[in-house]
C-alpha cells in the first residue's frame, strides 16, 4: 500500500482506510508502521482495525444486523456499563463515608 499510495494524503476514504487495515490484518504491515508512514496515531489506526473487525463480524452473521441495529446495541452496551460504573461509584462513596465515620 504504501509503494502505491501517495506519499501526502490529504483525505482517508473508505476504500483507503480498507487497504490499509487489510495489509494490517495480512501480516504485511504494522500499526506503528503505518503510524510512522503516514502520520497517523496509533489510536486512529486501531479504531479502524476494529471497526472493520466489528463490520466483519456482523456481515459473517446468519441474520446481519443493519446499522440501526448495531448502534443500538452498542448504545445498550455504553449504557449499561455507565449505570455500573455509577453504582460503583456510589458504593464507594457510601464505603468512604462509613470508614471516615468510625475514624471520629
Amino acid at each position: 500500500m504504501s509503494m502505491t499510495m501517495e506519499d501526502s494524503i490529504k483525505r482517508w476514504t473508505a476504500k483507503r482506510k480498507t487497504a490499509l487495515v487489510i495489509e494490517i490484518i495480512q501480516g504485511k504491515t504494522t500499526v506503528a508502521e503505518a503510524s510512522r508512514s503516514f502520520d497517523l496515531s496509533p489510536s486512529e489506526i486501531e479504531s479502524w482495525v476494529d471497526d472493520a473487525k466489528k463490520g466483519m463480524e456482523n456481515s459473517l452473521r446468519a441474520n446481519p444486523l443493519d446499522i440501526r441495529e448495531q448502534y443500538e446495541k452498542q448504545l445498550k452496551d455504553l449504557q449499561e456499563a455507565y449505570g455500573e460504573a455509577m453504582l460503583e461509584l456510589r458504593a464507594r462513596k457510601k464505603l468512604q463515608a462509613l470508614l471516615g465515620q468510625q475514624d471520629d
